[in-house]
């Protein structure tokens, strides 16, 4: 459950809400012309409260953004926020990735999960300057965490900062952690109508990535309606099409990432 974002919150009110209902369910002939007041008030109340605190914890987490963004700027560097579902290929995809920029940009990268520094492990076999973060019962990485483990991530000449977000593709979607733009992955394991499904991410992110191309063959997957899907939610959006496996559309993804720099 998320407690950054305000769900867990949001359930606690539902809660006393249904415990409000319940409780003077059976004392409405007591109120004047049968109409419950105080469950009424008590629900009102609930909803702006649930309201307020989202408002805050964004606000919050849009001047850690800003801050953020500003110290990027003023470094040189491009930050990347990639986000997906679970299992979608986001560590093999920088582990590739990673291995090809090296000795030509000096990245970095900051890892977010629920537990464990697995992925980190993973990608410190091929970049030096890897930081995991773990969320706990958070579903997404926020502003502040990133603030935070800026100075032990980013060393002079750094370049370029990919953040691998904790694998949902609600909650990331709605944070701004302060990067230059987001990217979206989809793999070929999941449903081609996931843009539609998640429109709040497809729409905001200036790149999809579709993931895992060599299973096409093995599934019962239509890639052109995945682009359609793409396009319905973002005529504009860069699509890349790849396969960490195989190799298949890496030099594509590598040429962009370095035009970003140069």
């Amino acid at each position: 459950m998320c407690k950054d974002c305000g769900c867990q919150e949001g359930n606690k009110d539902r809660f006393h809400e249904h415990e409000h209902e319940h409780r003077h369910e059976y004392d409405h002939h007591h109120t004047h012309d049968g109409v419950n007041y105080h469950t009424h008030d008590a629900q009102h109340d609930n909803k702006i409260r649930h309201i307020e605190m989202e408002m805050n914890v964004l606000a919050k987490n849009q001047e850690y953004a800003n801050k953020n963004r500003k110290w990027f700027s003023e470094l040189g560097i491009v930050a990347v926020n990639i986000i997906s579902s679970p299992g979608s290929g986001k560590t093999s995809l920088l582990e590739k990735t990673l291995e090809t920029l090296k000795n030509k940009i000096k990245c970095a990268v900051i890892v977010g999960d629920q537990s464990t520094d697995n992925d980190a492990k993973r990608l410190n076999q091929v970049c030096k300057h890897v930081r995991q973060i773990e969320t706990h019962s958070s579903c997404h990485l926020n502003a502040e965490q990133i603030s935070a483990i800026l100075p032990e991530v980013i060393v002079e000449g750094t370049k370029l900062l990919f953040i691998e977000n904790v694998g949902n593709l609600i909650c990331p979607s709605a944070f701004d952690l302060g990067e230059n733009f987001k990217i979206a992955l989809l793999s070929t394991a999941e449903g081609e109508d996931k843009p539609v499904k998640y429109p709040v991410l497809f729409s905001d992110a200036k790149i999809t990535v579709i993931t895992k191309t060599d299973l096409i063959p093995h599934l019962d997957w239509d890639i052109k309606k995945c682009r359609q899907y793409i396009r319905q939610i973002n005529p504009g959006v860069f699509v890349f099409e790849l396969s960490t496996k195989t190799g298949e559309g890496m030099n594509q993804w590598i040429e962009y990432l370095i035009n970003l720099i140069n």
